[in-house]
């Protein structure tokens, strides 16, 4: 079971170009106490772990934790110090995790980035439309939506990857903004 449900698209595409792994049966209802055992698999078998947002008693602290001790690297997102969910990030930096302000810091950590490779942040093609639909005064989710037409999990994807590469920040409220790279 696909959780949570508005997320089954995702798992079509994630399916079709890899592999969705889980220890429960197929129909195994979804229950908060399997998600750390989920999350033990996710970390391990990942390189690193990125937190992007947690709130203090968040359950992406406890896949840090794993991730920790698996011995992975532990990648965090700094956010306002006025929003509560961007103060497990500012733990985990403040224990050690590596500061994250764009996707070329993971893969320069992690040594995945190309010899010679700037680090200056390139606008991919596809967020032209995006950034447009954004506009230069925070926007919601919401409403975000309704500019571009997309599903959820795209426009989610698709702002997650601007972020990490500096093109969108997250503001407290839940609002997006465009950063003054642009």
């Amino acid at each position: 079971t696909v959780y949570p449900r508005r997320h089954e698209a995702l798992a079509v595409r994630i399916a079709e170009h890899g592999a969705i792994v889980s220890e429960y049966p197929l129909g195994t209802p979804p229950l908060a106490a399997n998600f750390p055992q989920r999350n033990r698999i996710i970390s391990g078998l990942s390189q690193g772990t990125l937190v992007v947002e947690a709130a203090v008693r968040s359950g992406s602290l406890i896949t840090a934790r794993l991730a920790t001790e698996q011995g992975r690297e532990v990648f965090a997102i700094p956010g306002s110090i006025h929003a509560p969910q961007s103060r497990g990030c500012h733990a985990l930096i403040r224990q050690g995790a590596k500061l994250v302000e764009s996707a070329q810091d993971i893969l320069e950590d992690l040594r995945m980035a190309e010899p010679g490779t700037a680090t200056e942040p390139v606008i991919p093609d596809d967020a032209d439309g995006l950034l447009a639909a954004m506009g230069f005064d925070p926007v919601g989710l919401d409403a975000l939506q309704a500019r571009t037409g997309l599903d959820t999990a795209t426009l989610q994807t698709r702002l997650l990857e601007m972020e990490l590469d500096g093109w969108v920040a997250r503001l407290p409220g839940g609002l997006l903004q465009r950063t003054d790279q642009v």
